[in-house]
C-alpha cells in the first residue's frame, strides 16, 4: 500500500559529481583530461548553498573525481551528505559489456569507500543511462554491493528514459533471489508530456515557478528526487584551451556544447528557492523513513 500524501515530509536532493570539462573534452574532441579544478570550485559552492539552509544529501561522486581530489569526497562525508557513486569514468551503460560494467562500479565503490572509511550504500548510473535495453544493469549494481540505485528516468525521450517504469521507490526482485530498491527521478506531465522536472538541463531552462508547480504536485504522490550538477552553478569564463578546441568546432558541437550553458545564471538561486521552500534529506534517509511507515511494502528488500 502507498502513502497517500506526502506534503510535508522531506524529498531528496542529490548531486552528480563529475567535470563537466573533462567529460567534455573525452566526448566531443577524443581526448583525455584528467577533472579540473572547476569541479572542485563548484562542488564547493554547493556545499555552500546547503550549510546555509541545513540540509544534507546526495552526493553521487564519479570515481575519476574521488580519485583526483579525494579531499573533495571527505569534505562531502565530514559535512554530514551521503556518499554514493556515479561510475568511475562516466561510461554510459548501452556502452559496456556487464563484466566491464561491473568492474567500472565496483572499482568506484571501493575507491569511495577506502576514502571515506564507510560502506557506499547508492549508485546512480551516468546520463540515466539504464533503460528497457540495459536492464541487465540491475544485477550488476546489486553484484557490487549496493542497496539501491536511482537512475531511471520514468520517460521517454531520445537520449534516455524508461516509459511506464514505476515512478515509486519500489524494491526489485532480481535474478537469483537479489533484491535492489529503484529510487526512480521525478517527472510530470507537461502539455500532455510527461517530462523530467526539478533537475538537470530541465530545472536550468524551465522558470521557477514551473519547477515549483511540478514539485508540489508530485510531492501529493511521492518525495521528489531532485539532480543537479557542479558545472549547473558554474558562469565564470572557461579555460583558454577549452575555448580554442571550441572555437575550430563544427556548428553542430558548437550548438551541443553552448546549449549547456544557456540561462546558467538562474540555477543558484532557483536552488536557494527550493531548499527554502522544501524540506531535503539525502536519498538512503528517505528510504530509510519510507520503510519505517508500517502502511507501506513497497521497500521490503
Amino acid at each position: 500500500m502507498k502513502m497517500k500524501n506526502f506534503t510535508g515530509v522531506k524529498s531528496a536532493v542529490t548531486v552528480d559529481v563529475e567535470d563537466a570539462i573533462s567529460l567534455a573534452m573525452r566526448n566531443f574532441f577524443n581526448k583525455r583530461v584528467e577533472p579540473t579544478e572547476r569541479v572542485l570550485k563548484n562542488t564547493r559552492q554547493i556545499l555552500n548553498i546547503f550549510r546555509a539552509y541545513d540540509v544534507k544529501g546526495t552526493f553521487f561522486i564519479l570515481g575519476e573525481v574521488a580519485d583526483k581530489y579525494p579531499s573533495l569526497v571527505k569534505e562531502i562525508d565530514r559535512a554530514g551528505h551521503e556518499i554514493g557513486v556515479h561510475g568511475f569514468s562516466h561510461i554510459e551503460f548501452f556502452k559496456m559489456t556487464p563484466g566491464k560494467a561491473f568492474n567500472e562500479i565496483s572499482n568506484a565503490k571501493k575507491l569511495l569507500e577506502d576514502i571515506i572509511g564507510k560502506q557506499v550504500f547508492g549508485h546512480r548510473a551516468p546520463a540515466f543511462s539504464i533503460n528497457r535495453g540495459t536492464s541487465w544493469a540491475f544485477d550488476v549494481i546489486a553484484d557490487a554491493g549496493f542497496t539501491y540505485d536511482s537512475s531511471v528516468m520514468p520517460v521517454n525521450a531520445v537520449r534516455y528514459g524508461w516509459g511506464k517504469f514505476n515512478k515509486d521507490i519500489h524494491c526489485m526482485d532480481l535474478e537469483q533471489g537479489k533484491k535492489l530498491l529503484e529510487v526512480p527521478l521525478s517527472t510530470y506531465k507537461i502539455l500532455g508530456r510527461e517530462m523530467p522536472v526539478c533537475g538537470g538541463g530541465y530545472f536550468r531552462l524551465f522558470p521557477y515557478f514551473v519547477n515549483r508547480y511540478a514539485f508540489r504536485k508530485i510531492l501529493k504522490k511521492r518525495p521528489v528526487i531532485v539532480y543537479i550538477h557542479p558545472h549547473e552553478i558554474d558562469t565564470g569564463p572557461y579555460q583558454q584551451f577549452y575555448m580554442k578546441l571550441i572555437s575550430k568546432a563544427s556548428f553542430k558541437q558548437k550548438y551541443h556544447i553552448k546549449s549547456f550553458w544557456l540561462n546558467r545564471g538562474s540555477v543558484e538561486k532557483k536552488i536557494r528557492k527550493l531548499l527554502q521552500e522544501f524540506s531535503f534529506t539525502t536519498i538512503y534517509n528517505l528510504i530509510d523513513a519510507h520503510a519505517s511507515d508500517s502502511h507501506n511494502h513497497e521497500t521490503d528488500c
